[in-house]
């Protein structure tokens, strides 16, 4: 199975299958799963070269990363199969045993919510500032989400509606078979653009941060902005009634987290009129840093 595709005049042919292994009647390996892979190993390797920055330690990072890894993962699918109707009888209907698509279908959002909140208690468990590990996970999610985006590329979905230009968008052998003649909105490239340009922008910023839970509150800011306006070009977005769940999401996250950035960096400029500069979440830096001092002293 290969894909002819035009995308801004460019032609050529793409097979999702980078290769197969010799198991049993043939097990594909999708460069969907290679580039996700290799999106995550990126962010992986940028939280652990920069999480000192962030006053993470590396060890403890690591034992989050592990026990939140699957745990989005579900969530991703959980979210995807709520929202999109799938009827899951069993838990094979689930993870999609014995179909041919196998484990099929999974939404951004749900492993971004379910990365937070597992993060979070285990953040608690390891006795890591929270608000320092969601920072460096949110610059670090920008460099997976950019790069993951390619591979909807390569499975072509992720596409919007008709453009009504003769050159601008792309056109492939799945896109005319499910819309029709005309080249269509390249969402995926568009966010994976947004989200590359997002971590550059983050990664600047997080050098010189002025507040525990800055970043995190940027990121939101920045893809919440950025997905309210292309999920509404596309055409296979989740629905909740007539409303596209994820301009909901994106909406109520972009502004409660804009909001929050006003109101902290406010806060901060009445606290520095003042002459007597307190750290924002203060209490929670000196007790977390107390408890890390202490545990590495018994360590």
């Amino acid at each position: 199975m290969s894909y002819a595709v035009t995308i801004f005049g460019i032609s050529f042919n793409i097979n999702p299958i980078a290769f197969t292994l010799p198991f049993g009647n043939g097990w594909d390996i999708y460069w969907y799963g290679i580039i996700i892979a290799l999106g995550f190993m990126l962010a992986i390797i940028y939280g652990m070269k920069c999480a000192p920055r962030f006053n993470v330690d590396t060890d403890r990072l690591l034992d989050v990363i592990i026990v939140t890894t699957p745990i989005s993962i579900l969530c991703a699918r959980t979210y995807y199969v709520i929202f999109d109707g799938v009827k899951c009888e069993s838990i094979s209907d689930f993870f999609g045993f014995g179909s041919n698509s196998g484990f099929s279908g999974i939404a951004i959002y749900g492993a971004v919510i379910g990365a937070f909140v597992c993060g979070a208690l285990m953040c608690k468990i390891k006795k890591i500032k929270i608000l320092d590990a969601f920072d460096l996970a949110a610059t670090a999610f920008l460099i997976g989400q950019g790069i993951g985006r390619w591979g909807n590329f390569v499975n072509q979905e992720a596409y919007g509606t008709f453009t009504g230009s003769s050159w601008f968008g792309m056109q492939s052998s799945r896109t005319i078979s499910e819309m029709g003649e005309g080249l269509v909105h390249p969402c995926f490239l568009y966010e994976s653009i947004w989200c590359i340009a997002g971590f550059f922008v983050l990664n600047h910023f997080s050098k010189k941060r002025r507040f525990s839970g800055q970043m995190t509150l940027m990121y939101c800011v920045w893809y919440g902005f950025e997905r309210a306006i292309v999920e509404n070009l596309r055409t296979d977005s989740l629905m909740l009634g007539k409303m596209r769940i994820s301009v909901l999401v994106s909406i109520i996250i972009c502004v409660a987290a804009a909001i929050a950035l006003i109101v902290i960096y406010r806060k901060r400029r009445v606290v520095l009129a003042d002459g007597d500069y307190v750290s924002m979440f203060e209490d929670d830096d000196n007790t977390t840093q107390t408890e890390n001092t202490e545990d590495e002293a018994n360590e």
